[in-house]
């Protein structure tokens, strides 16, 4: 998957670059200011404290989930907590050693290096990055044919710290040399509210709190897709409001968005009734659902899989993806009886 595409997420796909000019206007710096995680912010304070402490760059940091939850952000702020500078780039970006050394030998002492959809790096990168992150040295050849001379370069202790949407494409040796593994988790709507208020004090923007309550509810637990709503909530309030992002501003913009009480986007709603009209509820395959609402399935199961799943909306099983008893209320579809449906 592309990283457009997985960027860009559910509702409002279309607004990438605003997206990421704001994300980072609205990203926090510091982990007390830091919003939800509360359990991961504590402990990732007590390693950085204890890094600092020993004047150790930090231990190697894996951050894993769903888009939109903070990944990047936190790496960010690892590296201001740490005093040292972040180099960002991903996985498909570093198409061959040479590209890896050249970003492996910028690194200061302590530095953090961010990899982002660390699990798309080609097998050659991995196994060349492997001798870096463990003992601090790169491997380069010299030359060519029998003139070639093979070096091991030492480099600076630095911190590596990868994201990735999909741990399970990550291989086995790669997983077990981060230190520290953190899987980030949907936010409860209280911590979206914090989110809100937060965002929409950055931008000037003026809220009560029972309209902050109602984007929350809605943004499928990301704080990205909160503060892209905020913003479009705040469009909405300005031009047929009074400015402010109370309740029914809110609740009217949403609706315009066609973003429901649950947080589902049109897409949502269009994957389960493909599953319950087209294919009698499941079990269906994530590559005839993918033809069938013309998204690609790595899309499907990175973006909007997770929040159905979770909701407890869809199911899978070793056959496909069955649609719950949950979906069909929320869409208002009567249940088939047990023996109308195809045995799973």
């Amino acid at each position: 998957m592309s990283e457009d595409t997985k960027d860009r997420g559910p509702i409002d796909a279309g607004a990438k670059e605003e997206d990421s000019r704001y994300d980072i206007a609205l990203r926090p710096e510091r982990l007390e200011d830091y919003v939800g995680q509360t359990h991961h912010r504590e402990n990732l304070s007590v390693y950085i404290e204890a890094a600092r402490r020993r004047g150790e760059p930090l231990d190697h940091v894996l951050f894993c989930g769903p888009p939109g939850l903070g990944k990047t952000t936190l790496a960010h702020i690892i590296a201001k907590e740490m005093g040292v500078t972040i180099h960002t780039s991903s996985g498909p970006a570093i198409e061959h050693k040479g590209a890896l050394a050249a970003l492996l030998t910028k690194l200061a002492p302590r530095d953090v290096l961010f990899i982002d959809e660390i699990h798309r790096l080609s097998p050659i990168v991995e196994e060349n990055l492997y001798p870096a992150i463990e003992e601090f040295e790169i491997d380069i050849i010299a030359g060519d044919g029998p003139h070639a001379a093979a070096y091991r370069l030492p480099l600076h202790p630095f911190t590596l710290v990868g994201a990735t949407t999909r741990t399970g494409l990550l291989t086995s040796p790669l997983l077990s040399r981060f230190g520290v593994t953190i899987r980030l988790d949907y936010y409860p709507p209280e911590d979206l509210e914090r989110i809100v208020v937060r965002s929409a004090g950055l931008l000037g923007v003026p809220v009560e709190r029972e309209g902050a309550a109602e984007i929350a509810r809605r943004a499928r637990g990301t704080p990205r897709i909160a503060n892209r709503l905020l913003r479009r909530v705040r469009d909405f309030a300005e031009v047929r409001g009074t400015g402010v992002v109370d309740v029914e501003a809110a609740r009217f913009a949403l609706e315009r968005l066609e973003v429901d009480e649950a947080g589902f986007d049109e897409m949502d709603r269009r994957i389960l009734s493909t599953i319950i009209e087209k294919f009698d509820g499941g079990p269906v395959g994530i590559e005839t659902i993918a033809v069938a609402v013309a998204e690609p399935s790595d899309t499907l199961e990175d973006v909007y899989e997770p929040f159905l799943i979770q909701g407890g909306y869809l199911k899978r099983t070793p056959r496909g993806r069955v649609a719950t008893q949950k979906a069909y209320a929320h869409l208002g579809v009567p249940m088939p009886e047990p023996g109308q449906r195809r045995l799973l």
